[in-house]
């Protein structure tokens, strides 16, 4: 990975305690990282600017809206990134696992990669029954309507910057994933999956935390899923 531009985008709403860990914890591989401030009203954009990153706000409140940011950003610099890695800024993932993504990318000449939860370890209650059930439903219809095989929408995920481009990205907010790997199979992108280890996230998670965000959550999902179809 020594000769390839690789950043990092991380999505972050009220994340004050965590992102830090999650900045701090990147390889040294990752030329910049940059932490999308997705309207937090708390220390979320000192403690990231402070553990090294580049912060960028995004007042319009959305998952898919942090990350398209963070994408108009690195796609103006004169050199974009090769590489562009998404995690989130709750701790759940391990940061360093990034290289793992990254090496089988590289190694398989894929055009994203997956870090997938379902297929590595996860803590006890890192993931409610409701995510769960969610991923396996999702990736079930995926498998029977697109023909691909996925295990997880996990968030934890590496792309190659062109190809993200061409997707031509439009989710704002809960289905930002699997617009991902929908678009991803429809254009018959190589695509792979590694395991990941997970645990429980710091904090409160605001979307399978509440009721509305899981609701909110599922019909995103399953509205991308029928309608890309």
């Amino acid at each position: 990975m020594q000769n390839i531009l690789i950043d990092v985008v991380i999505p972050a709403f009220n994340e004050e305690n965590s992102v830090g860990n999650v900045v701090r914890d990147l390889p040294d591989s990752v030329r910049e990282t940059v932490v999308v401030n997705n309207n937090s009203r708390d220390d979320t954009r000192r403690n990231a600017r402070e553990a090294g990153a580049t912060v960028l706000d995004e007042p319009r409140q959305g998952y898919g809206y942090a990350c398209l940011k963070g994408i108009e950003y690195l796609k103006n610099k004169p050199d974009p990134p090769e590489i562009l890695v998404f995690v989130d800024a709750d701790y759940s993932d391990y940061p360093e696992e990034l290289t793992k993504i990254v090496d089988y990318l590289l190694e398989n000449n894929l055009d994203m990669v997956i870090g997938s939860r379902a297929l590595g370890e996860r803590e006890s209650g890192a993931m409610t029954p409701q995510q769960v059930f969610g991923n396996w439903l999702a990736t079930t219809l995926i498998k029977r309507f697109y023909g691909v095989t996925y295990t997880d929408l996990g968030p934890f995920r590496a792309i190659r910057f062109d190809k993200l481009i061409a997707m031509q990205m439009q989710d704002t907010t809960y289905g930002w994933t699997v617009e991902m790997q929908l678009k991803a199979a429809k254009m018959g992108m190589a695509v792979g999956e590694v395991p990941v280890t997970y645990r429980k996230r710091i904090g409160h998670s605001k979307v399978s935390g509440t009721v509305k965000g899981t609701v909110l959550a599922g019909y995103k999902i399953l509205s991308w899923i029928f309608k890309y179809r």
